[in-house]
C-alpha cells in the first residue's frame, strides 16, 4: 500500500509539472482597450478628455494632403500597393502605383520613401510582422529595378498592429498592404 502510494504521489507531481510547463498561446488585447486604454469605462474616447492647443497640432485636425507633418512625413499623396491574402508578391494591377511612385521621386530628388508593410489580423503577430517585411520588401525591391536609388528608400513591417479584427473579407483585404510614405531627405 505504501509503494502504491508513493507511485500515486509520483505520478501526481509529474503530471502536475508537465501541465505548469505547458504554456498557452498568448492572445491578443481587444483593440478597445489598447493604444488610450479604457476611457470612462466605455472603451471610447472623450473629446473634451483631449488637451488641445490651437499653437500644437494633436493629430486630430486634418492636414492637407501635401503637407508634411511634424516627424517629416507625408502620408496619402501615394496610392497604397494591395496584396493577396498570405502573398507578397506584386500583382501586375499594382505596379501602376510604385511606377507613380518612382515619378513623385524623380520630380522630387529631394524627397525620400518609407514602405511600411502591413497584414490583416489572421496569423500570429510574429508571422505577420515578417510577412509585412517580405511585403514592403519586394515593393523595395520592385522600385528599385525602376532605377530608384536604394538609399532614398526605407521599409519597415507593422504586420497586423493596425488590423480591424472582425472586419471580414473586405475590410481585411484593405488591411494586406504597403504604405508609401514620403519623407523629407534627411
Amino acid at each position: 500500500m505504501k509503494l502504491l502510494s508513493k507511485k500515486l504521489c509520483l505520478a501526481l507531481a509529474g503530471t502536475a509539472l508537465v501541465f505548469a510547463g505547458c504554456t498557452k498561446k498568448p492572445t491578443r488585447p481587444d483593440p478597445s482597450v489598447t493604444a488610450m486604454g479604457m476611457q470612462n469605462g466605455s472603451g471610447t474616447i472623450n473629446p473634451t478628455d483631449i488637451p488641445t492647443n490651437p499653437g500644437l497640432d494633436n493629430g486630430l485636425t486634418p492636414r492637407p494632403v501635401d503637407e508634411f507633418d511634424p516627424n517629416g512625413q507625408l502620408r496619402g499623396k501615394l496610392e497604397s500597393v494591395y496584396f493577396d491574402f498570405n502573398a507578397s508578391d506584386i500583382k501586375a494591377g499594382e505596379r501602376a502605383k510604385l511606377q507613380a511612385a518612382k515619378k513623385y521621386l524623380d520630380d522630387n530628388p529631394a524627397q525620400r520613401l518609407l514602405l511600411e508593410g502591413h497584414c490583416d489580423w489572421r496569423g500570429t503577430a510574429e508571422y505577420n510582422l515578417a510577412l509585412g517585411d517580405r511585403r514592403a520588401g519586394a515593393a523595395k525591391k520592385y522600385l528599385i529595378s525602376l532605377g530608384v536609388a536604394a538609399d532614398r528608400l526605407e521599409s519597415n513591417s507593422k504586420g497586423s498592429l493596425d488590423a480591424v479584427k472582425e472586419g471580414g473579407d473586405a475590410a481585411w483585404a484593405k488591411d494586406r498592404r504597403v504604405d508609401l510614405v514620403i519623407s523629407k531627405a534627411k
